[in-house]
């Protein structure tokens, strides 16, 4: 993702990536390359520079100012930005550099290694990567779960130079001996405290102890708890640490507003919510599979167009709505937040916590989704009495009260008691919060 052009300061990002874009696609005309790009001081190679000219951009992000330099010396990276910064770019386009030197030699796996948590991610991921070094010679595939192998044993069969994976489906590969990582040289981890949150610390340690001890290691997170400060301190060799904002803080152009409402309510709500055509493009979260379900059901038979996508769906239903979300052709969609992690679609009006999430985290990740690169969004949280308490940690996290809305007819009392929620231990080391996830 890439900063916008300065001729349009309400313009996402990054225009959405279609899945088609095709490897080594250099053939054709090449656009011309603005010689007043910001991406120029780098030192990019001209190709990279006009792939990244052809999609309009020319300012890049803080994310992209401060790693890029890092990245294109080979130093080690620690890298801390909220999500819609441009992270993958930041390395992506120094990666793409790199690999573009000429090389004789003949090699048997891949070069680069990106981990990332979730199939959406890691297909994004690839997809970026393609369409900034469409005029380079270079081979790219992604391996995620849920699907077929069989196509991704033959991609790397063939042999590429970057390798998207997650780390699941890459560990099944290299049991089978497809996905040899004996030439990496670069190891990218992305996403790294949602890796950590879904359990995958243990198959990424085996994973890198795969790897060429000899070796770049950029590792990018939203937040920073104390668990994935062990882990860079584990696998990172005198890292250059940027940061473009407070780690869990929230950006300013998202509006956030809560409402007070029974849980029995919360359909009603959000159904009189929708009647406003100001939210064109809503994200609902749930924390539960089950209730993202219910939920999807429930608007329908009210006439919202809406779908769901949580890890009980098929790799194609997931995409599928991902692509009707995309196109316009759904008004809502509905989601957990592991299944959510990584969706890059443009023009999100509204965010809606149709439950407060049990993980303050959770919270700066689900809001993240509109208000992209400058544009602004809202984000609406309905909280019954038993999330109270999460509401309070969320607040203390983001060191900001989320104003309330109390001109709305399902107003619950507030003199009602509040519970105390339970907590879902999902495992984990002790004192580590971690909990249930849908």
């Amino acid at each position: 993702m890439i900063a916008t052009a300065p001729t349009s300061a309400s313009r996402p990002i990054l225009a959405p990536i279609p899945l088609s874009v095709p490897s080594n696609s250099n053939s054709g005309t090449l656009p011309p390359l603005h010689e007043a790009s910001g991406f120029a001081t780098f030192g990019l190679r001209s190709p990279i520079l006009r792939a990244v000219a052809a999609e309009g951009y020319t300012t890049p992000t803080p994310i992209q100012t401060q790693a890029i330099p890092h990245v294109m010396q080979g130093r080690d990276l620690l890298g801390c930005a909220q999500t819609g910064t441009g992270k993958t770019a930041a390395f992506a386009l120094p990666i793409l550099h790199r690999l573009s030197e000429p090389s004789t030699a003949k090699r048997k796996g891949p070069r680069v290694l990106v981990l990332a948590p979730t199939r959406e991610l890691a297909m994004q991921i690839t997809d970026s990567f393609r369409v900034y070094g469409k005029y380079l010679s270079l081979n790219y595939t992604v391996v995620f779960g849920g699907v077929s192998q069989g196509s991704q044993v033959a991609a790397l069969r063939r042999g590429v130079d970057i390798l998207v994976a997650t780390p699941g489906r890459l560990l099944d590969l290299m049991s089978q001996g497809c996905a040899p990582l004996g030439e990496v040289e670069t190891l990218v981890l992305d996403e790294a405290d949602r890796m950590l949150d879904m359990g995958f610390i243990d198959p990424i340690r085996r994973i890198i102890a795969k790897v060429p001890a000899k070796r770049q290691n950029l590792l990018f997170s939203a937040t920073m708890p104390p668990a994935i400060a062990t882990l860079a301190a584990q696998i990172l060799r005198d890292p250059a640490k940027v940061s473009v904002a407070p780690a869990a803080t929230t950006v300013d152009t998202v509006s956030q507003s809560v409402y007070f409402v029974r849980q029995s309510d919360k359909r009603s709500l959000l159904r009189e919510v929708l009647r406003d055509p100001a939210l064109s493009r809503a994200i609902v979260f749930t924390r539960t599979k089950a209730g993202a379900n219910r939920v999807t059901r429930d608007l329908n038979e009210a006439g919202v167009t809406a779908d769901a996508i949580h890890g009980n769906k098929s790799q194609n239903a997931r995409q599928n709505a991902l692509t009707a979300f995309r196109n316009g052709k759904l008004r809502v969609l509905v989601a957990t937040d592991i299944a959510a992690r990584g969706i890059d679609v443009d023009g999100i009006s509204h965010v809606i916590n149709f439950e407060i999430p049990n993980e303050p985290e959770s919270y700066v990740h689900r809001i993240g989704r509109t208000a992209r690169a400058g544009a602004r969004g809202v984000a609406l949280s309905f909280c019954d009495a038993a999330e109270r308490t999460y509401l309070r940690d969320i607040e203390r996290l983001t060191r900001a009260n989320i104003p309330v809305v109390s001109n709305h007819q399902f107003l619950a009392n507030s003199n009602e008691p509040t519970p105390v929620p339970t907590r879902q231990n999902r495992g984990g080391r002790p004192g580590n919060r971690r909990w249930g996830r849908g």
